[in-house]
């Protein structure tokens, strides 16, 4: 258990006499558990709220005449905020140790110990309330920390989408700035195959990637580009001339010129019979010839 600091208040030096031989014999600390810290000897208000600051009880001990009630109504007012509890005890008349009754002091004293503690019982039920309230109030701020603690995450969370956001919303608008200037320059754009078709509607398209190739075998790179089916060029005559080079290339590869075959050396010819009857090697001789040939012998 905590010990109570009481500090106690008094007029003068020869108070604190008085006081101090009245403490003796008690045995505060083991009957009430409180300590007597300091006895404050003075009538300024200013010294007595500095020395007073911070006590659980203070006890303003003052003489039992005006000037003493005066001057404990003074202190009382003045240093009630500062201090637990405050209590007013009154001092038998005369400041003479040999002639004040320190018994009587000392009682005074116990008295107004107990006076304290009736008070603060009197309080109690308050004191009980207002711990209640304490309590619940703690409750309410745990829950309000704990959501306090969420709705941070949610804030830092939030905090680094809308960077995602301000930094997808800068891409965005470079890519609407790059769209924007795309669709300016549209005039510049032409579909392959409308273009091929409208130079030789009977031929079929060619393959994108060729016209691709034909592009970097002409050095026309960065003046023409081709891609998704559409030609960008600085002009429609640039885009007339590039088809027209890959129609020739194409009917270069498809058609080649006929190369001349070498002559073949005829066989040579039998020489001409002679004139006149002649013998014929394997004539087939048939049964007429034959009796017309013996008629003319």
């Amino acid at each position: 258990m905590a010990i109570v600091d009481v500090r106690i208040l008094v007029e003068g030096a020869s108070d604190v006499e008085v006081v101090s031989k009245a403490l003796q014999g008690l045995a505060l600390g083991s009957e009430y558990n409180i300590t007597i810290s300091s006895i404050i000897p003075t009538t300024n208000v200013e010294i007595a709220k500095s020395a007073a600051a911070g006590a659980d009880l203070l006890i303003i001990a003052t003489d039992a005449d005006r000037v003493g009630r005066d001057l404990a109504e003074r202190l009382f007012s003045e240093l009630g905020e500062m201090v637990g509890h405050v209590e007013r005890m009154k001092l038998p008349l005369g400041h003479d140790l040999e002639h004040v009754d320190v018994e009587l002091v000392r009682k005074e004293l116990k008295n107004t110990l107990v006076r304290a503690g009736l008070k603060s019982l009197q309080i109690l039920p308050e004191y009980m309330a207002l711990r209640n309230q304490l309590l619940d109030l703690k409750g309410r701020y745990d829950g309000l920390a704990e959501e306090y603690r969420k709705l941070r995450e949610e804030y830092e969370a939030l905090t680094k989408t809308l960077e995602e956001l301000r930094e997808e919303n800068t891409r965005l608008k470079e890519e609407n700035e790059g769209l924007k200037a795309l669709l300016e320059s549209a005039k510049n754009i032409y579909r392959i195959e409308e273009a091929w078709k409208s130079l030789f509607p009977a031929e079929p398209v060619p393959d994108e990637t060729y016209i691709g190739k034909a592009v970097e075998k002409l050095g026309l790179a960065g003046r023409v580009i081709v891609g998704q089916g559409y030609i960008f060029a600085e002009d429609k005559g640039l885009v007339d001339e590039l088809l027209r080079t890959v129609y020739l290339s194409l009917s270069i590869r498809e058609e080649p010129g006929e190369v001349p075959k070498p002559p073949t050396e005829e066989p040579p010819r039998p020489p001409k019979p002679p004139e006149g009857p002649g013998v014929v090697e394997d004539a087939e001789v048939k049964p007429d010839d034959i009796e017309g040939l013996l008629k003319g012998l």
